[in-house]
């Protein structure tokens, strides 16, 4: 048994800075010295291990299975998502159906604006309902690419749009473990996350579009930005808070897309933007939109056909019932050897001392990866692809993403050996030594968890604790402090590693992560601030208060 030490220096701010080691290495190579992914992120692997295992004093042999625990699970489910998705794009690329799917898209508006609304906002969000752990940014950023954005412009923006559903994503995954971990009542969590939420669901939509074209031209259709936000808020605020967590996206997302897509039926902008601003040059250099063809209603269904059937199949491997029955079937529960139940969280990071689980949960029957294999082997088949195409194009689609998958393999480890040695913690209990201002820093706890782990429910279990400790020792509400866990993490799944590889992935722009990140740290920062703001106001500022009872 080894116990967690968070001062190793008996310095916290010294302890802290030596904790970020990993975090500056592996963002600084991405974002300052172009490292391309893969070798970033085996930097920023090593220095994991060497802080956790020399300042840390982590047995090498737990260091060691903790990176490989990561490993595997970037491998299964991450990367198996992101394989499948890239191959059903591949697939209806091959095909040219990408193309009367854009068309398809263009004529619900021929505005760029609005297809980057409909397509990253409202239909991502139903896949990060669904299924999350990068799907939405995997399909809205192949999407984008497809309709003519730019690289980064696909890829920077399909990650801001992929914000204010996280919190409720995979059927309310994020939540449920925030219960579980915090012993909070699961509908009080969902009702607080709903009641901070839904404002950032408003936002988020304009936000993305003054991103992409600048406030003036944002301006100019704020009326169906306006629809879609709140569209999708006014859903998520009632599910949340008289249903539950499970749904909340799924019915949101789908309200919004049809919402916006009625709306724009009847509406049109004074000007028409069909040009695409490329955003790797500024906003003078435009690249053409594709020229319009008028394409039949059954050249339409058969493009769309594919990715109707992937919702479908990710919707179903999404509920509890289908996941159960597939678990049924076959499941392997696999102890990590020489890390289960070896290493002890104590005190203040919880309650009282306990030994935390590594269990491999081996569950290929039940990955939403495995949903997205079958929709694609069925769509390709109705593509008319043969049974050796298929075999061939998912070749091809492995090697394609091959450095990808190395990349995410190692991101998780980082993120493992951070969680399993404590120093996350540190960095967590540094924020809250904060006193009055906890409700600010506690939320970007939050926020820093998503960035470090890639994942809105590893965060939630990793500081859903220490957030009700510290709530409690300051005299704040813990339900609103657990809450904001969640809320502020949602603005950190923009620049945690793991989506920006899966974004650089889908739009098959390799190398180009730093520019990404780049692209999209401002904004991370900021909305996780607006966030901060918020929750402070619902601990200190009437009318704010209203919104925390």
């Amino acid at each position: 048994m080894w116990s967690q030490v968070y001062d190793p220096f008996d310095n916290m701010l010294l302890s802290a800075a030596v904790a970020a080691i990993p975090v500056f290495v592996l963002l600084g190579a991405i974002g300052l010295f172009e490292v391309r992914a893969h070798l970033a992120a085996i930097m920023g692997l090593a220095a994991a291990l060497l802080v956790s295992i020399i300042a840390y004093g982590m047995p090498p042999h737990m260091a060691g299975m903790a990176a490989a625990y990561g490993a595997a699970f970037g491998l299964l489910p991450i990367g198996w998502i992101i394989l499948n998705v890239i191959f059903l794009y591949q697939l209806a690329q091959e095909k040219g159906e990408f193309e009367v799917l854009q068309r398809s898209i263009g004529a619900i508006s021929d505005d760029k604006r609005m297809q980057l609304l409909f397509v990253a906002f409202s239909l991502g969000a139903f896949f990060e309902g669904a299924a999350g752990f990068g799907t939405p940014v995997a399909v809205s950023a192949a999407m984008l690419i497809g309709l003519g954005f730019s690289p980064l412009a696909a890829s920077g923006l399909s990650l801001i749009a992929n914000t204010a559903p996280v919190a409720f994503g995979a059927l309310g995954t994020p939540i449920i473990a925030l219960a579980a971990v915090t012993g909070l009542d699961l509908h009080e969590l969902s009702g607080m996350v709903g009641r901070q939420l839904p404002f950032f669901s408003v936002l988020v939509p304009f936000w993305l579009i003054w991103a992409f074209v600048g406030f003036r031209k944002m301006l100019e259709v704020w009326p169906p930005i306006l629809v879609a936000g709140l569209s999708f808020a006014i859903p998520q605020y009632l599910v949340s808070n008289f249903h539950g967590p499970w749904l909340v996206d799924i019915v949101a997302a789908m309200v919004s897309m049809a919402c916006l897509a009625l709306f724009l039926r009847n509406w049109r902008p004074a000007r028409t933007m069909t040009e695409v601003r490329d955003a790797e040059h500024g906003p003078s250099s435009l690249q053409p939109a594709a020229q319009m063809v008028t394409d039949s209603s059954a050249a339409v269904r058969r493009a769309w056909t594919p990715w109707v059937i992937l919702a479908v199949f990710v919707f179903l491997w999404g509920t509890p019932q289908v996941r159960a029955s597939l678990d049924n079937v076959w499941v392997e529960k696999v102890p990590v050897a020489g890390l289960h139940a070896l290493v002890q969280k104590v005190p203040p990071v919880v309650a009282a001392p306990h030994t935390e689980a590594a269990i491999f949960n081996l569950n290929l029957l039940s990955a939403t990866g495995t949903g997205i294999f079958i929709a694609a082997i069925i769509s390709g088949l109705y593509l008319g692809y043969s049974l050796g195409g298929l075999v061939r194009m998912y070749a091809r689609t492995f090697w394609l993403v091959r450095y990808s998958l190395i990349t995410i393999a190692c991101m998780m480890a980082i993120g493992f050996i951070t969680r399993y040695a404590g120093t996350d913690a540190t960095l967590g209990l540094a924020l809250a030594n904060t006193g009055w201002a906890y409700p600010f820093f506690g939320t970007l706890i939050g926020w820093l968890g998503v960035a470090l782990t890639g994942s809105d429910t590893s965060s939630n279990v990793l500081f859903g604790g220490l957030q009700r400790i510290t709530a409690e020792q300051l005299n704040i509400d813990p339900v609103l402090m657990a809450a904001a866990n969640s809320s502020g993490g949602v603005m950190g799944k923009m620049i945690d590693a793991q989506s920006i590889v899966v974004a650089s992935t889908a739009t098959k722009w390799y190398g180009h992560e730093g520019t990404i990140l780049r692209f999209v740290f401002f904004h991370s920062v900021a909305l996780a601030s607006l966030v901060g703001l918020f929750v402070m106001g619902q601990a200190y500022v009437w009318p704010f208060t209203l919104l925390a009872r």
